[in-house]
């Protein structure tokens, strides 16, 4: 079974962003309640930060809680956010004993009070870490993100701090959640679905994509290593020829 030690250290993505799916349907196989996989998950998402750690990954970015999640059964949306905040302050220790910075993306404003409050404590103590940067996307959604991009520029326009010949990817970026975040080198899904789902549609336009067949909950140092490993016997052409690569 692979282990971190059979990766090209020379060869790593830069950023991974993750579609951590399948928690509740791992947890109905089982006969339990979807938050029993949750909670699962939430485990996950430690040996996966710790995984990232060891290899020496620069950004890591996990597709928490969608703005397409709000349209989930009010108990279950309860239930996440009130283990978003138990899993901040459980992780906290853990974030800063292997150096990871905590940051995140989305509209946080929507996210009740207690979790807001939550996550601001939990990037502020962090915020001096040198090592992988963790972001949490919470009510995210690309489409919502890139409408809310237009309209900022769009203002900037109409009061003369920016002109129409100017827009370019770079002012567009600079709008984005991701500001401060390099594009997405390699996406993983899990649970054996093969679709985006509204995740940094724009960020990801030259990544690599990784589909498994695996839930959430049973992820684990082999499923990113192959993962990473596959990554890494791709060519990367970015609209170019290979002759032109060599």
């Amino acid at each position: 079974m692979s282990t971190v030690e059979d990766i090209d250290k020379e060869k790593l993505p830069q950023h991974i962003a993750i579609i951590m799916d399948g928690n509740g349907r791992w947890a109905e196989q089982r006969g339990k309640m979807r938050v029993f996989g949750h909670e699962n998950g939430v485990r996950t998402v430690r040996t996966t930060v710790e995984n990232c750690v060891k290899l020496g990954l620069e950004y890591l970015t996990l597709y928490t809680f969608s703005t397409e999640n709000w349209n989930r059964p009010k108990l279950e949306i309860d239930i996440l956010m009130r283990l978003l905040v138990s899993s901040l302050r459980k992780e906290l220790k853990t974030f800063n004993e292997n150096n990871v910075k905590l940051n995140t993306i989305g509209n946080i404003n929507s996210l009740p009070k207690k979790a807001q409050k939550e996550l601001e404590e939990t990037i502020s103590k962090t915020q001096k870490n040198t090592g992988l940067i963790l972001t949490l996307a919470l009510s995210y959604g690309s489409r919502e993100e890139l409408t809310s991009a237009m309209k900022e520029i769009a203002v900037k326009v109409k009061n003369n701090i920016i002109s129409p010949e100017s827009i370019d990817e770079t002012i567009i970026n600079t709008h984005l959640y991701t500001q401060n975040l390099p594009d997405v080198d390699l996406l993983i899904r899990t649970s054996g679905e093969h679709r985006i789902s509204n995740f940094l549609l724009w960020q990801i336009a030259y990544a690599e994509l990784y589909f498994i067949d695996v839930f959430w909950p049973d992820f684990n140092e082999h499923h990113l290593v192959e993962a990473i490993k596959n990554y890494q016997n791709r060519e990367r052409r970015f609209g170019k020829t290979s002759e032109q690569l060599n």
